[in-house]
């Protein structure tokens, strides 16, 4: 049985489908040749992440395919339902990256509290002629302890987040529309613990009263979930993270409120015509730019390649 995990697969995940007898191939096969490499390799299992797109055209004209995996939590570059409609399993591994994804936000947090974002392209240039001049620009960082932090989307990431900001000492507000209230269990090194429960409030709230927002939700049909209206309600000097799907906040008014000073930095891990993002917000000196790598830590590929091995097995009853 073939296995195409197109966009990788962490060690731990060959290996254990490997020991159930199945091949699998990591070969990185262009989008515009899928359809014929699956054909030929009678393909029953499809692997991706966000890069491989599965779409009607493909769900029809493939035949051998019975699952569709997708190694991370959103979906949107797959046709779920159509492909379902087709007798065809669609997996995913919706609690393996939320770590990974939260400490990314925490990243993006620190860093634009302590101005990292410029400091890291300006000291290899004029560190060493100007040290005292950056030193000066750089003096006014925040701290996150005591500040407010705005939730919007308190799935499984979301509510990781609260978890780790509430271990900071930071005030959790937060906004689902699908979630009413979130029990959050902090838990400390020497087995201890504390229970929070969050209730969930409109966004509005969260736009006028946090210090930092950051947002967990799916891809945007159609607009943006944070534009120019948006930001017009938010506190002067507010901060925004990124770290869910590119499109959920335009970019133009992003720019047009960091220039302004209401937005006093932004951390984005995806981006609009991902992956080839604008150059004016990779060039921008208020922006900590990751390339989407939310998921892309050791531990949450190791999670991810066995929680997808799992699936398979169970699904095509292999012992």
């Amino acid at each position: 049985m073939k296995v195409l995990a197109n966009d990788g697969l962490d060690q731990s995940g060959i290996d254990a489908l490997s020991e159930k007898g199945f091949e699998v191939i990591t070969g990185k096969v262009p989008q515009e040749s899928l359809i014929d490499f699956i054909n030929q390799n009678k393909i029953r299992t499809l692997l991706v992440r966000s890069a491989t797109e599965v779409r009607k055209e493909l769900i029809d004209a493939c035949p051998s395919l019975e699952i569709v995996g997708r190694g991370g939590v959103g979906m949107d570059n797959i046709d779920v339902e159509y492909a379902r409609s087709k007798g065809i399993h669609v997996i995913n591994t919706p609690s393996a990256s939320s770590e990974s994804v939260a400490e990314l936000v925490f990243a993006h947090l620190f860093s634009g509290a302590r101005f990292l974002q410029d400091s890291n392209r300006q000291m290899p240039l004029i560190g060493d002629s100007a040290f005292s001049k950056l030193k000066k620009s750089y003096e006014k960082g925040i701290e996150l302890r005591g500040k407010t932090i705005g939730i919007i989307g308190m799935g499984r990431i979301g509510q990781e987040v609260a978890r780790i900001a509430l271990g900071l000492g930071m005030r959790v507000i937060a906004a689902d529309s699908n979630v009413g209230k979130a029990s959050i269990k902090v838990k400390f090194y020497n087995h201890q613990y504390i229970n929070v429960d969050i209730e969930t409030e409109p966004m509005e709230g969260i736009l006028r009263h946090a210090d930092f927002i950051t947002l967990h939700v799916p891809a945007q049909a159609e607009g943006y979930m944070i534009g120019e209206k948006e930001f017009s309600m938010m506190k002067e000097g507010v901060a925004i993270i990124n770290c869910s799907r590119g499109g959920v906040i335009d970019e133009n008014a992003l720019i047009a409120a960091l220039d302004s000073g209401k937005v006093s930095f932004a951390g984005l891990d995806v981006f609009i015509n991902e992956p080839t993002p604008s150059r004016e917000i990779l060039n921008h000196p208020k922006i900590s730019l990751t390339p989407h790598t939310g998921a892309s830590t050791l531990e949450a590929q190791d999670r991810i390649g066995l929680s997808l091995a799992h699936q398979i097995c169970s699904i095509l009853q292999v012992q």
